[in-house]
């Protein structure tokens, strides 16, 4: 059964702190879990526990919520210059990618309190999606062919930030290129989609140097998020409204399409979380007129 889905404004949001907001759903692990409207969301991440955390395009909020009970209050207060899109927690800190600005933060996962400001580049930037490892948060850019590597000392960032060139098969086009990011376990590859052009990509973090990934021809124009579970790798398609899952050839180098996930409350899904096995996507709503009473919300996939 799924959850009606409840406004909640983002000054509502803002003036609970991270306090739960409204009733309780009766249902644990809700099919449907409202967050601040008029927020703009695009990336979510999932934390320690059942914790789950919602940026905002708009102002660079960031909402955290309980996948269990589906209630939540905003961490990180908004301010004017700020987005807040791609995002990954390591360590307990939660990593944000910057948007237009060209830029990253690293907040407390817990508290909220920033740990650092980063700027990533003056140039053009829709700084999107990141991944962390064991040495370095990796930050792509829709504007611009280049990856930022941002160097971490005992998981925390040391303020040292390397531009990685993409090169060798990347293709750069007009419109949105680099977008969402993974890093293979051991942290010595990178998987980069490409939205417009649908090519997925293995990276070297050292070199940048990019080989096309084999797909079989698979359709993965629009793919936003993207989410690596050991060999499987899931692609968000934002507009068709389509999870694509593909198993991964052991070297990365291809992959083959398993499944296509899709839900009846997509309404232009973004990135995917996992908590367990159960699988998470949030709405942006891209085609949505965007306001202060515009709806969103975090998908739990049907079957996960």
């Amino acid at each position: 059964m799924r959850t009606r889905r409840v406004l909640v404004t983002s000054a509502l949001a803002a003036a609970f702190a991270v306090a739960p907001l409204g009733p309780a759903t009766a249902e644990p692990f809700p099919a449907i879990i409202p967050i601040p409207t008029g927020s703009m969301p695009e990336g979510i991440a999932t934390g320690t526990g059942t914790s789950i955390y919602a940026g905002s395009r708009a102002d660079g909020s960031v909402w955290r919520g309980d996948l269990r009970t589906g209630q939540g209050g905003i961490l990180v207060k908004g301010a004017d210059g700020r987005m807040a899109v791609g995002m990954k927690v390591r360590g307990g800190l939660l990593f944000v990618s910057g948007g237009t600005f060209g830029d990253a933060y690293v907040y407390d996962a817990t508290t909220g309190a920033e740990v650092t400001h980063l700027v990533l580049t003056n140039g053009p930037a829709f700084i999107n999606d990141v991944t962390v490892t064991r040495d370095a948060a990796y930050f792509t850019n829709s504007m611009a062919a280049e990856v930022y590597a941002v160097e971490l000392s005992a998981g925390v960032p040391t303020g040292t930030v390397r531009t990685i060139p993409l090169t060798g098969e990347w293709q750069q086009v007009a419109g949105f290129n680099a977008n969402g990011i993974a890093a293979t376990p051991d942290g010595s590859r990178l998987l980069v989609i490409n939205s417009t052009t649908g090519i997925l990509y293995t990276v070297d973090p050292r070199t940048g140097g990019a080989i096309a990934v084999d797909t079989g021809g698979a359709d993965l124009t629009q793919g936003d998020g993207i989410l690596l579970r050991g060999k499987t790798l899931y692609v968000v398609r934002n507009v068709s409204n389509v999870v694509v899952e593909l198993a991964m050839s052991p070297d990365y180098l291809s992959a083959t399409v398993v499944d296509e996930l899709t839900d009846p409350d997509f309404d232009v899904p973004t990135t995917i979380a996992a908590q367990g096995s159960r699988l998470y996507v949030v709405n942006a709503r891209f085609t949505a007129p965007p306001g202060p009473t515009t709806e969103h919300d975090i998908v739990k996939i049907d079957g996960e």
